[in-house]
């Protein structure tokens, strides 16, 4: 008797989704296709997003791009496409990406933990009334994690954990353009990181999403190996890697 491999599932996300980032990479002309690569053109796109790439966690790789950049590269003649040779082909046009996201959400399994859970800890929402206390919260991390976090208390829901008195990490989310989705922002200042703090934060302000209807979204630069971690222990998945043409490009 042989034994069988065994198969390994991939995890089922919500359909808010995989119908949005379908839609953003399909919708259009499709230009190149095969088993694992698709390019499209799309005349929609808005100028900051005219070259969008999303690397999927299964290995499938979308891309989509305004119908002028299609004509520069010449791609309506191309039958022999892969990844690799779009970029390159990007790379000789001057077309330059920004520099990838990873993107994290709940699978639909992980979800349903999270709704069921109590979570405990000094946790609290924040409102306008809490200008004081964020204040001094900001005033304690530096400018560049300021800027990385992007954390502010008049985004649509803000989260913190409250240690000795003071706010030591706060979450704040506003919605991912007219969708479902609701973006997050997470800082929990030097002193009180690798205790926990963040992971209550963003599981907490996660559930108050999933409450009102949203689908919780966390993104962080490939090389931030403390938010991919924080991701996972939050038990976040992730769904794929997401670039998009440089704001310094001239193309």
């Amino acid at each position: 008797m042989t034994n069988q491999p065994s198969q390994v599932s991939m995890p089922v996300f919500s359909q808010t989704v995989t119908d949005y980032w379908h839609t953003t990479f399909l919708n259009g002309d499709v230009l190149y296709r095969d088993e694992v690569f698709t390019i499209v053109s799309n005349p929609d796109l808005s100028e900051d997003n005219r070259i969008m790439v999303l690397e999927a966690a299964d290995g499938q790789v979308m891309s989509v791009l305004a119908p002028a950049l299609a004509v520069k590269l010449d791609l309506h003649r191309r039958q022999d496409l892969s990844e690799a040779i779009f970029r390159q082909m990007l790379n000789e046009a001057g077309v330059m990406l920004h520099g990838a996201d990873y993107l994290y959400y709940f699978a639909e399994a992980d979800k349903n933990v999270l709704l069921q859970e109590n979570l405990e800890g000094n946790l609290s929402q924040l409102s306008e009334q809490d200008h004081g206390v964020f204040s001094e919260f900001q005033s304690s991390a530096s400018e560049q994690d300021l800027d990385d976090a992007y954390v502010e208390l008049d985004h649509w829901a803000v989260f913190g954990s409250i240690e000795h008195n003071h706010l030591v990490c706060a979450a704040s989310m506003y919605p991912w353009g007219d969708t479902q989705i609701a973006d997050m922002g997470v800082l929990t200042l030097p002193n009180y990181r690798g205790k926990g703090h963040a992971r209550k934060v963003v599981r907490s302000i996660s559930k108050y999403a999933y409450e009102q209807g949203y689908e919780p979204q966390y993104r962080c630069q490939l090389d931030n190996y403390a938010s991919t971690l924080l991701a996972k222990a939050a038990g976040l998945t992730l769904f794929g890697k997401w670039d998009v043409i440089s704001p310094e490009s001239k193309v």
